[in-house]
């Protein structure tokens, strides 16, 4: 699909075209269904909904439209970046969240295009949508359910104990009948508003025999656009690439007990190594991205030859790297609890989603270019860059006195790996 396409109606209005919803419910779009054989134009097109951001309606000529992509645009990204922080703090799952980071990189990395860094933000509103009407849904359940415990707290066994937990029975019974149809016809919020609406369009289906393939029609269009094995594999096979870069030097930086005599020259060994595979593994894993070939994340020769086209830029997208993933080890000093980690996760990913960014636009430069900088330029951003990456690594061999996981910390490198450790 062209980036610049137009995103379809919700679905929603597809299934019920006599009836209008209100606009402003439809904070989220998707791809139509055939009710003939329950398959998505999703699932035909193999990425329909795995589009970058439209392209900026014109201001003066469409301003409704225009403030309409800043209000879906902006929810969507919000949307995004906190389903992507609560993947990240569930271990395993975490692997998606890097995945989803590599393609980032990826496809800025192949396209050189800003707007390309927001894979899945067409399909995000619609888990935003979700997550609100599930919220809202659930808020009178809640009600019920803490006037119940009151109750029952209160005067056991009483008539107001038992009308209570009866209603809260009953209120747990209607409301995920509820949430389920609205599931069913699509999830936009729209339809998490009309209960009647859905039960209508539950018979209406059913005395058709339409019910179960548009449901599985709308089931296969959302997951099939999550592209879930594309980005766990694409993640796995990132932070394997990335761990076998950076072990050797990590064990040899970290393996010192003291600071003294023949230790100290171990740990400037390994901080020497590690500088070293710094400077190239961030554009050792764009091309990896860029191409989703795991013999690419080795691939130094061609590394070094692209440095030499764009070496200010490269210079600078390693910078900006470990600028920002250094804040990051202050929230590993004491690391909130389990339930909480979305929040760590959270700076994370609003920290580390520009590095990858520019470095994959970087690398999108430097492909595009067929000639070499003068040597002035090269060894210019040599010298800014290594001090730079020295002083990294100097900091990082202290976050092992100061964080929670001890040496752990020094083998975590949240800006190749993942966010948090397994």
């Amino acid at each position: 699909m062209h980036p610049d396409q137009s995103v379809s109606t919700s679905p929603c209005d597809q299934l019920d075209v006599s009836e209008s919803d209100d606009a402003i419910l439809m904070v989220d779009d998707s791809v139509p269904v055939d009710a003939a054989d329950g398959v998505t134009a999703a699932s035909q097109s193999g990425d329909a909904q795995y589009q970058s951001i439209p392209a900026f309606p014109h201001l003066l000529r469409h301003p409704l439209r225009a403030l309409w992509w800043i209000i879906r645009t902006t929810f969507g990204i919000a949307s995004l970046i906190l389903l992507l922080a609560v993947v990240a703090a569930i271990p395993l799952l975490n692997i998606l969240a890097l995945g989803y980071l590599l393609e980032v990189m990826g496809r800025t990395a192949r396209t050189g295009k800003f707007r390309e860094a927001f894979p899945l933000v067409n399909l995000a509103p619609r888990l935003g949508s979700i997550a609100i009407g599930f919220w809202i849904c659930l808020g009178p359940l809640r009600l019920l359910s803490i006037a119940a415990a009151d109750a029952h707290l209160i005067d056991p066994g009483s008539r107001a104990d038992v009308v209570l937990h009866g209603l809260t029975n009953i209120g747990a019974v209607l409301i995920t009948i509820h949430i389920c149809l609205a599931l069913a016809r699509g999830g936009s919020l729209s339809c998490f508003f009309r209960p009647i609406k859905n039960a209508r369009w539950l018979w209406k289906n059913w005395k058709s025999h339409e019910y179960l393939p548009q449901a599985a029609g709308h089931v296969k269009a959302f997951v099939a656009g999550l592209r879930l094995k594309h980005h766990f594999l694409l993640g796995l096979k990132g932070l394997i690439g990335a761990f076998l870069w950076l072990v050797i030097p990590t064990l040899i930086f970290a393996s010192a007990e003291k600071p003294r005599g023949g230790d100290v020259v171990v740990t400037l060994i390994g901080g020497l190594g590690l500088v070293l595979v710094i400077c190239w593994l961030p554009f050792l894993m764009a091309r990896f991205a860029a191409e989703n070939r795991f013999r690419a994340m080795f691939e130094l020769r061609a590394i070094r030859e692209l440095f030499t086209r764009t070496p200010v830029l490269w210079a600078f997208a390693i910078v900006i790297t470990c600028v920002l993933a250094l804040p990051m080890y202050l929230f590993k000093i004491a690391l909130p609890p389990r339930d909480a980690m979305w929040l760590e996760t959270l700076v994370f990913l609003i920290t580390i989603w520009p590095v990858k960014v520019f470095t994959g636009w970087a690398y999108h430069k430097a492909t595009t270019r067929d000639e070499r900088r003068g040597r002035f330029r090269r060894w210019t951003a040599k010298l800014v860059l290594m001090p730079i990456v020295a002083f990294y690594v100097f900091v990082l061999f202290f976050t092992q006195f100061i964080g929670e996981h001890g040496k752990g910390v020094l083998f975590e490198h949240h800006a190749f790996l993942l966010p948090i450790p397994f």
